[in-house]
């Protein structure tokens, strides 16, 4: 028993003096910082926010663009093509999507905080009990597609839509359990600040996709479903181009090979993966329902497509924003599992700046072609004309969708997610929800008054709080509770087992 004991003592102490060599380093580094004036320390900082953001920025937008993609073939088939295509993979898809990378999120904080903390051998650990817990819940989440069809009639779609949105929901499963790896796998390289990798994979990816599209939707005339699977098979290579290079050999210091560690402790990740996912996909399921309820609206089918083709490019757009929502989480996280309370606060100003900053320029850019952009999605005069008149509403979300997610990455970094998950719920679904509503069916506003009392109702109403959850936040403290959060998830490192 004595002997169990000295072991401990072994064990434990390297890692209590690593953290405080580091925290002492770290601060010594912060003070060596604010002598630096303004403008040099915006710069830095900004360095290393876009060391993460660039390469992010692009891997999403090539990652999106492989929807886009997809729905441009879908559009040019027909419009009942392109509304089970839209609701298939925004509505199924798109739930189940919301749900794990909000449990994978979970890796934003415990990577980052553990990557700045020098505790380098616990991001493989890390991320193999993410791939346990996510792999697990997709099988709990198949019947949403393998029940499509009745689901969305039951939800008030039109019959054709949902009979066809339901077949091709059943091509996408191989795209679901995709996600389960490849989640963790980005966050995982984000949190070392591995992103060149990111891109180069995803260039890759949209390449296959756009030809592997043209392939099977025009060669061999496999239409909707032929799209679905190009869809499977694009995303399946994003993640295998990732996992080879995370596996072999490029990342020597997080990845230590498969451990039987991945299998400890995954009731108290799968609480912590929850409360993430609960946050992200209360936010990522509001605009899902959105599209849900403009189905119960007259001429649906317009509306639907109207609806999809704004939401395509707010996703296109938001590709950005959730770039700044990691790269702010990971920088967040780094500094504040490093004991630098006050670098965490800077960069914290820094990218909600620059993200809002971006998110005006697009924000004009849509009220000046709004209609043009939508020619990208469909030909159709009704549906173009439909889309002008959401111009306005399209072009708000984008400029709340540039601040909202860094507040959100702050969130994340810092491990609020609990916090956040009740903010989301009562902004959306006890505000945003009932006002869209109210507007949209009650007052006869259509797709307008919905879209607008959900985005004035909670959108708005969230970013507020958060805003002011994150203005309110002593930093010292939440650099504690980091080193404390690292220390109680850590194992011990190989190299101080003997």
């Amino acid at each position: 028993m004595m002997g169990s004991v000295n072991r401990d003592e072994e064990v434990n102490q390297p890692l209590l003096q690593n953290s405080a060599a580091n925290a002492g380093l770290a601060k010594n580094q912060v003070e060596e910082d604010q002598e630096l004036d303004l403008r040099t320390r915006v710069w830095i900082e900004s360095k290393q926010l876009w060391h993460i953001l660039g390469p992010s920025i692009f891997s999403r937008v090539a990652s999106n663009s492989m929807n886009i993609v997809t729905q441009a073939f879908a559009g040019h088939l027909g419009d009942v093509e392109l509304a089970s295509i839209s609701i298939a993979n925004t509505v199924i898809v798109g739930f189940n999507f919301g749900l794990l990378l909000g449990m994978a999120s979970a890796l934003e904080t415990l990577c980052g905080q553990a990557f700045g903390a020098k505790k380098h051998h616990m991001l493989g650990i890390y991320m193999q009990r993410s791939w346990i817990v996510l792999f697990l819940c997709c099988f709990l989440l198949l019947p949403l597609y393998i029940y499509a069809t009745p689901v969305l009639k039951l939800l008030g779609q039109p019959d054709d839509v949902a009979a066809q949105s339901g077949v091709v929901a059943l091509w996408l499963i191989p795209l679901h359990f995709c996600f389960a790896f490849l989640f963790p796998l980005q966050r995982f390289l984000q949190s070392q600040l591995r992103t060149a990798v990111l891109a180069w994979a995803s260039l890759v990816a949209l390449v296959v996709h756009v030809f592997i599209s043209w392939l099977f939707v025009y060669q061999f005339q496999l239409g909707v479903v032929g799209s679905a699977v190009a869809l499977d098979i694009s995303w399946w290579v994003f993640l295998l181009g990732l996992l080879g290079y995370a596996v072999g050999g490029w990342c020597p210091d997080t990845w230590i090979g498969f451990s039987v560690e991945a299998f400890s402790g995954l009731w108290e990740f799968l609480k912590l993966s929850t409360a993430s996912g609960v946050m992200l996909c209360l936010e990522n399921w509001y605009y899902r329902i959105l599209i849900l309820m403009t189905g119960n609206l007259k001429n649906a089918t317009v509306a639907v497509d109207a609806l999809s083709v704004c939401m395509g490019i707010n996703s296109w757009e938001m590709t950005f924003a959730l770039a700044f929502f990691a790269a702010t989480g990971v920088r967040v996280a780094n500094e504040l599992g490093a004991g630098n309370a006050k670098a965490a606060k800077f960069a914290t100003k820094v990218s909600v700046v620059q993200s809002t900053l971006i998110g005006i320029f697009f924000c004009l850019i849509i009220m000046t072609f709004g209609d043009k952009i939508a020619l990208i999605f469909s030909s159709n005069t009704e549906i173009l004309e439909a889309v002008d008149q959401l111009s306005y509403l399209l072009a708000f979300s984008i400029l709340l969708n540039s601040i909202q997610p860094v507040l959100s990455g702050v969130a994340v970094g810092s491990g609020w997610q609990a916090w956040v998950a009740y903010i989301n719920l009562g902004c959306y679904y006890l505000i945003g929800i009932p006002l869209g509503m109210v507007l949209g069916m009650v007052f006869h506003f259509g797709v307008e008054g919905l879209w607008g009392g959900m985005i004035f109702g909670g959108t708005a109403v969230q970013t507020i709080i958060l805003a002011f959850v994150t203005i309110r936040r002593d930093w010292e403290k939440e650099a504690e509770k980091a080193t404390m959060h690292v220390q109680k998830w850590s194992c011990p490192s190989p190299d101080n087992q003997s």
